[in-house]
């Protein structure tokens, strides 16, 4: 009985492409999961485990309370026992609107605004009134964003032009939007004239509506007839329907079109704090809320000690605990303020990790998603000391890392294989770290770092003069050209700001490839994301004469029962979801018409059910095979064509978002920790990838903490020498052999 006690009992597991495995997982122990991407770490800890957790979590609750409460589907085991209370901390990045900051996410600003409401002087109200957001807190200028965001007319539009001929340079208020239609066809304004030539009343009412006390009727033409409505001005329309929402609502590529023509500054009235001014008159200690939110954390904490009044200390002791987390963390020099969207992945990563770490609870298992991305090999000895923190109270930390140095200080080493995908889905070592032989890990255990001793030749060089965008102190640099380049440093020291922008920003022709998602979604396959669907559609409807769409299980093709879906999720009222394959398709998705045609001998499930490997052999078309061959080339032979993205691993989906930006012809590729999520022998199956890119005469400039990649650079820039404030500076330039002589914090572990 004691036995069972101190372990989680896991057997016959067959989710995704798990093979009947069974294990027992020891308590209060660091019980680190490791093998290559895709070869079923995340199916045991997260689609099993985890998933198993919280829906016996929530059969504790009514069901009435059930029903509104997320629902869990029963993973796919025999027996799942023994398992507690689980926290996920996983690897996608923090959400949140612009309004998001580190204060916000820690709940340390709701600490701060009560703290204020108590002890501030003069008193103003109560704890919401200090809120951006409160009616009464936010500023009256900028509606407590912190800066303003105005239309710039000129950027807006191309007064040489007629509306017709796309004088409003925003699309969805240009001709092809029916914004844009409203305006040539509801009588007020001649389409077809220059912008230029209207008269100066006319002009008047096109961009800023009609005068104080008239209105302007603009009939609206559909195809039930005109509906009468008000015309009220291009500049209001646009500051009332896209500028006066939080922006980061709206997708990337709409708010990149908002912002191409606007112009946004601090705001005058708040200085960017969002507050109303009146709010800001209440003081602690000479200070005002914003001061308080814009001190660095170790000051932050020295105001919080030095608070005597009653009623304030026993909220600043709250408050303290969750500062002196991010303090531990390395990011003292984080403020409250700090947005969370400008946080740099191995800042965003400690501060989720820190977000845990205040807790008391044990007997919990926690699950991290490799908590080391992000992190510097310095900044990873503060995470391993916070993991057993975690397991020296008493909680189950179980840990999905390819990071050596997290594997070695494991209590317990699950090494998943031998392969990935169809080739995965089984234990291949179970122990201690010091028995693990003859498998991926232990190869990479045992492997020695190469210096790249044969560095290419540096013969041109790209150049950045004087920037100073975030922490940049004037950085001036040449950084040579047709070499692969590794720029490394601690997290906030610049690295982003020197190449996804101020080079960025330099030379626009640049491919850059960040840390963002990819839009996973059950009907989006490999084939689609890659954009080789279309072609196989064409392709089918040239050879058979149906419509294209017919080979598409999201359009005509659909199979009528599922929709294109594959399996059938009945109502079952209070009980767990059931999902059951469509038996009408057989959970193909297809309909019996799009399967009874064939191209090459092949229908469409059959050709989707190609790994890449057999479609290299299988195509003759140039443009499928390219697509293909770039897959196959990072790794991800493997996969099927018809493979979904919702069941592709972390370092497959980072693989598959760089083969997709790896197919465009570019001679200038900037990348964000490709070898995020990747194991070590995927690490060198991607490094050759990079080599093979730069020896076709282009440019790869990568920023890395991973040494493998450093080690085997031609040409190395290391940014510090801390974060933030402390960063922003070059350290070191020069090639890898160089770097061993050097005194860096980088050098340092290149050494060992």
């Amino acid at each position: 009985m004691s036995e069972m006690k101190d372990e989680i009992i896991l057997r016959g597991l067959k989710e995704n492409n798990l093979k009947n495995v069974d294990l027992n997982i020891p308590k209060e122990k660091i019980v680190v999961f490791t093998g290559l991407s895709g070869s079923g770490k995340s199916s045991v800890a997260f689609d099993t485990l985890a998933t198993e957790s919280r829906r016996q979590m929530t059969l504790n609750y009514p069901h009435y309370l059930r029903y509104q409460m997320p629902r869990y589907e029963r993973p796919h085991a025999d027996l799942m026992q023994n398992l507690s209370p689980v926290v996920v901390v996983e690897q996608r990045p923090i959400g949140g609107n612009s309004r998001s900051t580190v204060g916000t996410y820690m709940d340390i600003d709701p600490l701060i605004r009560l703290l204020f409401s108590r002890i501030g002087d003069p008193p103003i109200g109560s704890a919401t009134d200090f809120s951006s957001q409160s009616s009464f807190g936010r500023c009256p200028e900028c509606g407590g964003f912190g800066e303003v965001i105005r239309p710039d007319i000129n950027k807006l539009i191309d007064f040489d032009k007629s509306l017709r001929e796309y004088a409003v340079r925003f699309k969805p208020l240009s001709p092809s939007g029916w914004q844009g239609n409203w305006m040539m066809t509801c009588g007020l304004f001649d389409p077809d004239k220059p912008l230029k030539d209207y008269s100066e009343e006319k002009l008047h009412l096109f961009l800023y509506g009609p005068r104080e006390g008239e209105r302007a009727y603009a009939p609206f033409h559909t195809k039930n007839g005109p509906h009468n409505a008000e015309w009220d001005g291009l500049l209001p329309r646009f500051t009332r329907v896209y500028i006066n929402r939080d922006i980061s609502k709206l997708k990337q590529v709409s708010q990149d079109d908002v912002l191409a023509v606007s112009t946004h500054s601090l705001c005058p009235t708040c200085q960017g704090s969002g507050l109303n001014p009146k709010v800001l008159e209440c003081r602690i200690n000479g200070l005002n809320i914003a001061e308080y939110d814009q001190l660095e954390l170790p000051e932050l904490l020295e105001e919080l000690k030095n608070i005597r009044e009653p009623m304030g200390e026993s909220i600043a002791r709250q408050a303290i605990p969750y500062v002196k987390q991010l303090v531990d963390m390395g990011l003292r020099y984080l403020s409250l303020s700090r947005k969370m969207g400008t946080l740099s992945g191995g800042e965003a990563q400690r501060v989720k990790i820190a977000r845990h770490l205040g807790s008391s609870l044990n007997n919990i298992t926690y699950i991290f998603d490799e908590p080391s991305a992000g992190l510097h090999p310095e900044e990873v000895d503060m995470l391993i000391q916070m993991l057993k923190r975690l397991r020296d109270q008493h909680n189950t930390v179980i840990v999905i890392e390819h990071n050596l140095s997290v594997i070695k200080v494991a209590d317990e080493i699950i090494e998943m294989g031998p392969g990935a995908g169809v080739n995965g889905g089984k234990v291949v070592y179970q122990g201690k770290v010091e028995g693990i032989k003859n498998s991926p890990t232990a190869k990479a255990l045992k492997q020695d770092l190469k210096i790249n001793k044969s560095p290419r030749d540096r013969k041109s060089y790209f150049t950045i003069r004087r920037a100073s965008n975030n922490n940049l102190k004037n950085v001036s640099i040449d950084i040579p050209k047709n070499v692969l380049v590794s720029v490394c440093g601690v997290s906030g020291s610049g690295k982003s700001s020197l190449i996804l922008e101020a080079l960025a920003q330099k030379y626009p022709d640049s491919i850059s490839v960040g840390q963002g998602g990819i839009g996973i979604s059950n009907r989006s396959t490999m084939a689609t994301y890659m954009g080789i669907m279309d072609d196989i559609r064409t392709a089918f409807s040239k050879a058979t004469g149906q419509p294209a769409g017919l080979f598409s299980f999201n359009s005509l093709g659909a199979c009528p029962v599922c929709k294109g879906k594959g399996v059938l999720t009945p109502e079952v009222a209070f009980a767990d979801p059931v999902t059951i394959p469509c038996e009408a398709c057989g959970g193909t998705r297809y309909s019996d018409e799009a399967l009874s045609y064939q191209y090459q001998d092949k229908n469409i499930v059959e050709i989707l059910d190609l790994t890449i490997d057999e479609a290299m052999n299988y195509f003759k078309a140039p443009k499928i095979l390219k697509r293909v061959d770039t897959l196959k080339e990072v790794g991800l032979g493997y996969l099927t064509l018809g493979q979904t993205t919702s069941s592709l691993s972390g370092g497959e989906i980072q693989r598959l978002k760089l083969a997709s930006h790896l197919q465009k012809e570019g001679q200038i590729y900037l990348l964000d920790e490709p070898s995020l999520g990747l194991h070590a022998e995927d690490d060198a199956k991607l490094l050759n990838v990079f080599q093979n890119i730069v020896d076709r005469g282009n440019s790869v400039i990568i920023i890395e903490h991973n040494l493998d990649f450093i080690a085997a650079s031609d040409w190395i820039i290391e940014m510090g020498p801390g974060g933030g404030k402390q960063g922003g500076q070059i350290i070191f330039e020069g090639t890898p052999e160089e770097m061993l002589n050097a005194e860096t914090l980088t050098a340092k572990w290149l050494k060992s």
